[in-house]
Parts: structure tokens; sequence; C-alpha cells
């Protein structure tokens, strides 16, 4: 267990106050399913915050951008020009169990005191669907 791990979200405008309350269970793992996977690792809940969320892919590129605090991009690694992207299988990952390797454009993070930033480290992409 990570005591110290603290976890902030921001949601998509605009969510009722109910919908967030639920997207707060979702996300904390209250509610069970992949985050709850995640949940034992949480010392602290920061709060939740309401803002735009944008999310863009361009070919191999994805990106995601959360209000003005949270900036994210990846790009698919093809090791061999021609060919697909490089992907680790069978892994035990709450998005997916296929991985994309995608190395982080940008990767940055400044909200809830948090100031984050891992441009040029790993990434991953990853298609997934939380629903129940």
């Amino acid at each position: 267990m990570c005591a110290r791990c603290r976890l902030a979200r921001a949601d998509s405008t605009p969510p009722s106050d109910g919908q967030a309350e639920q997207l707060g269970a979702v996300l904390s793992g209250q509610a069970g399913g992949p985050p709850a996977m995640l949940a034992p690792l949480i010392g602290e809940m920061l709060g939740v915050e309401k803002t735009q969320i944008t999310y863009s892919e361009d070919g191999r590129g994805h990106h995601v951008r959360i209000g003005d605090d949270i900036d994210v991009g990846v790009e698919d690694f093809v090791a061999l020009d021609g060919q697909d992207p490089v992907r680790l299988t069978n892994v035990f990952h709450p998005s997916n169990t296929t991985l994309t390797v995608a190395p982080a454009n940008a990767a940055h993070l400044s909200t809830f005191g948090i100031d984050w930033g891992r441009e040029g480290q790993s990434g991953f992409s990853a298609p997934f669907s939380w629903s129940g």
C-alpha cells in the first residue's frame, strides 16, 4: 500500500452534482471495476474539479487536455518503417491487456498542489471502455 499516494481528478463539464458524485465513485474505485485495483494505493482524495476535457487522435498520436492544468500526449512507437507499432500483449493493466508503446511527447500536470512533467519518458496507448 502507498499511504502517501494522493488522487485528484478532473471531470468534463458540465456534469450535474449527481454525475460528478457517480464519476467520483467510479474513478476512486468505490464502484468496482478496473479503478478498484488502484484504490488501495490512494491515501488521500484531494478533490474533484469540473473542467473541459478534449481528446484527439492523429494517426499514431493521442492527446488529452484537461482544462488549463493537464496536458498529455503520446505517439505510438514504430521500430521499423512501414510496420505496426510495438505492442505489449497479455499485460495485467486496468485499461487493456494489450498496450502500445508510446513515448510521451507532452506530459504536464499542475493541479491540486501537484506539479509534474515527464516528456520523453515511457508511455502507452490503448483503447478502453469501462461500463457497467
